[in-house]
């Protein structure tokens, strides 16, 4: 999708110093992909303590890895 965007490139230009990324669309996406994802982690705090698994630890950690 095109789209035309006034962006301010003193900070277009930082952001892409800080992550390496060459290219104007790439660091645009990847800062898109990275604000995302912080919403949905943000979203699965909300249930941080309220969720009962009943996960007996020590036998996760001594099981075998399958094959």
């Amino acid at each position: 999708m095109r789209t035309t965007l006034d962006l301010p490139e003193n900070l277009l230009i930082e952001a892409m110093k800080a992550t390496n990324i060459n290219t104007k669309t790439k660091v645009i996406i990847t800062a898109l992909e990275d604000l995302i994802r912080k919403a949905q982690i943000s979203d699965l705090k909300k249930y941080k303590g309220k969720v009962n698994l009943d996960i007996d630890m020590n036998q996760l950690r001594s099981r075998e890895c399958r094959s």
